[in-house]
């Protein structure tokens, strides 16, 4: 009896996803504990930054959100 690739389970599709491992799971939430943390108490500092940080946006979104210019 043969087994082809996709009823063997070894397939990609088959695999669990990285982003629903446990550690990448609780990583996340630590981050989002952290950064939660943060603002709270330098919210004064972001809003005072807010605009300038709009401002860096715009580049970095052009850089990384046309990356495929002239190219189909």
């Amino acid at each position: 009896m043969q087994h082809s690739a996709e009823s063997s389970g070894s397939s990609p599709a088959c695999r669990p996803s990285v982003w629903r491992s446990p550690t990448v799971v609780a990583s996340g939430m630590l981050i989002l504990v952290i950064v939660f943390y943060v603002l709270r108490e330098h919210w004064s500092h972001v809003v005072g930054a807010w605009p300038y940080l709009l401002l860096l946006l715009c580049p970095l979104m052009h850089v990384f959100m046309h990356r495929g210019h002239g190219t189909q």
